[in-house]
């Protein structure tokens, strides 16, 4: 078993160090040129509209932003130029998961530098380290960082699971801001309310994981979602903290509404979906980096008419002709 440092309880102002992120925290396709490199005048839209439709906060190289597939040279860069692109109120968080902890670490100090919002990590992929370990890695990283540090719980595609213990275990970490559950266990987010840390708590909007209800209900502070990539404005809805029962009559009205796409985006492997739709709706997305092929044109053709018979078009100006060179409409606030 790994010996972990004990780590004594923080003073208030240690506990408070971070303001909480509350709302649409929206985890942003990467758009690619025709040659695979990065788009950065399409990350500039995307941004544009995400702040126009209530966005709180974007998380660049996410598993939506096919983090996995960039080199480390060019997720400093996307750091480096995006955070230029930082408009209004609406924050800017990066992923900063390398293949171990010095190269997590590395990734991080160099957000922290460029004048990042904050960072989310998760365990490094395939290594599938003990619970014991991943709490050392976690703690590592924030030991190393300036900013809020987000730590993203997802056992389906890294295999190591953290339970609720280790999870309050490590918020007493004054870095520590952020949770993003991706389990099926409605408990544990209720164990991690209980304790009451100075935590936001989010999942992500996975109709097939349900945990949107159950955050929500108990406090939660928003989501942590793919959704937005498509849907900001309904997302915004869906993720604003409960403080009236209008908020929750809002919350079941738009999540009822929207499911369908919802279930569609989760239909593949995380981005397949949610970015092949971005792409036919005319939004800069660009192609996948191989081996990912995007997802075939029957399958696309249902999320497509899923759009349409939300209006989503007409609300957002898409695309349903095909025209991948036409830009999305934003409000005037946009150019503002």
């Amino acid at each position: 078993m790994v010996t972990l440092r004990a780590y004594s309880a923080p003073s208030r102002e240690e506990a408070l160090a971070h303001t909480l992120l509350e709302g649409s925290f929206v985890a942003l396709l990467t758009p690619f040129n025709r040659d695979e490199s990065v788009d950065f005048e399409g990350f500039r839209t995307l941004l544009d509209f995400q702040r126009a439709h209530g966005t709180s906060a974007v998380l660049f190289m996410g598993s939506t932003g096919e983090a996995s597939m960039l080199a480390t040279e060019e997720k400093m860069e996307i750091v480096s130029r995006t955070v230029k692109m930082r408009r209004g109120a609406m924050q800017l968080w990066y992923g900063a998961t390398g293949n171990n902890t010095a190269n997590t670490i590395k990734q991080v100090k160099h957000a922290s530098a460029e004048g990042a919002d904050g960072i989310v990590v998760t365990i490094p992929s395939y290594v599938v380290p003990s619970e014991d370990e991943a709490v050392r890695f976690f703690l590592d990283v924030a030991d190393a960082s300036s900013l809020p540090v987000g730590i993203y719980n997802n056992p389906t595609r890294v295999k190591t699971d953290l339970s609720a213990a280790a999870m309050i275990r490590i918020a007493d970490h004054p870095n520590i801001a952020l949770l993003k559950e991706a389990t099926a266990r409605g408990d544990q987010i209720g164990r991690i309310a209980r304790a009451n840390k100075h935590l936001s708590i989010m999942c992500c909007d996975s109709p097939n994981l349900g945990l949107c209800m159950q955050v929500m209900a108990l406090g939660g502070h928003g989501t942590a979602n793919m959704g937005g990539n498509i849907i900001p404005a309904e997302m915004a809805t869906i993720s604003r903290k409960w403080r009236s029962f209008a908020d929750a009559e809002n919350f079941r009205e738009t999540y009822l509404r929207v499911l369908p796409l919802l279930h569609f985006h989760y239909s593949a492997i995380n981005p397949v979906a949610v970015k092949s739709l971005a792409r036919a709706l005319g939004l800069p997305a660009g192609p996948f980096r191989k081996p990912l092929l995007g997802l075939p044109e029957e399958r696309l053709k249902a999320g497509i008419e899923i759009v349409r018979e939300l209006g989503l078009d007409k609300k957002y100006g898409y695309s349903l002709d095909g025209d991948k060179a036409r830009v999305i409409s934003l409000p005037a606030s946009a150019a503002e």
